[in-house]
């Protein structure tokens, strides 16, 4: 089991986003080296995967982020807040002027574990709503939905549906038996 984080922990890490982008645009709230220091904590530097999202006012507007432990947490995490905010392909970079109008979430992963099920009825039994990021892969497809996304889709059925045509593959994709599946939890910290 993986060592949770603390709230100072996500508070630092949420500094550490917002600070990153600011950087971007040649501006900054505090000072950076400091802040970097702070970052000496055990637990902000063992590999985990990361996602950094941003919102501006309640709507998706970034989310980047890497699933496997490649990096360490605070790197993962400064590193996604830039990619969210600037390199997402669903939106342009990010304003500078719409940054006073965006908050950061940064999602702490488990390690992914495989999902064994036997058909989509037990599939979608086995999935853990609010609780679960999904996972689902097939051949050169993947694509993956943090349990967030069980707020805008909470029918197990339209979660897998929606994650299926993310990941370019039929809408019923997952009804076939034949996706890989895994399963992941968070821990989310929040502006």
């Amino acid at each position: 089991m993986t060592e949770k984080l603390s709230k100072q922990d996500g508070i630092l890490l949420l500094k550490l986003a917002r600070e990153n982008i600011l950087r971007e645009f040649g501006k900054e709230n505090e000072d950076y080296d400091e802040l970097k220091m702070k970052v000496s904590n055990l637990v902000l530097e063992e590999s985990r995967g990361t996602f950094v999202t941003l919102h501006k006012k309640g709507n998706l507007r970034g989310c980047i982020g890497n699933i496997e432990p490649v990096k360490t947490v605070w790197k993962g995490v400064k590193e996604n807040a830039k990619h969210a905010a600037f390199n997402d392909s669903r939106f342009s970079p990010l304003s500078y002027e719409e940054l006073k109008h965006t908050t950061i979430e940064v999602s702490i992963l488990t390690r992914p574990e495989k999902l064994d099920y036997t058909d989509a009825d037990e599939l979608v039994a086995r999935l853990r709503p609010d609780i679960d990021g999904v996972i689902i892969k097939k051949q050169d497809h993947s694509a993956t939905f943090l349990p967030q996304v069980w707020q805008q889709l909470q029918e197990p059925e339209s979660f897998l549906t929606q994650l299926c045509m993310k990941a370019g593959l039929s809408s019923n994709a997952w009804k076939c038996g034949d996706l890989s599946v895994y399963t992941y939890q968070v821990q989310l910290f929040e502006e």
